[in-house]
């Protein structure tokens, strides 16, 4: 059975390739999964620092971050797809420039 280093290691590689995605992609569609990676890396940190110390609350707190992530899910490809009926692209760097 894995230890609880292998769960440290498993959710900082998660966070890092979330933030390099994040960092590195114009795509809104790509960008947009890697925050959901990003929060699937705290939430197994979360889970794995619960169960050192034997406690519930990494437990409650990844519930707690599952619920959000679920909800900014909804809205963030809502917005995506307001945003990609307004100017026919999914590029970022498109949203970046002001009008006016």
């Amino acid at each position: 059975m894995p230890g609880i280093v292998e769960y440290l290691i498993l959710g900082a590689v998660l966070f890092a390739l979330g933030l390099v995605g994040f960092m590195s992609r114009r795509n809104l569609i790509v960008i947009f999964l890697s925050t959901e990676v990003m929060f699937q890396g705290v939430v197994i940190n979360a889970v794995a620092y619960g169960r050192l110390h034997h406690h519930m609350e990494g437990q409650a707190f990844a519930l707690f971050l599952l619920a959000i992530a679920a909800v900014e899910a909804g809205l963030a490809l809502g917005l995506i797809m307001l945003l990609y009926r307004q100017r026919d692209s999914l590029d970022a760097e498109a949203w970046s420039l002001m009008r006016g």
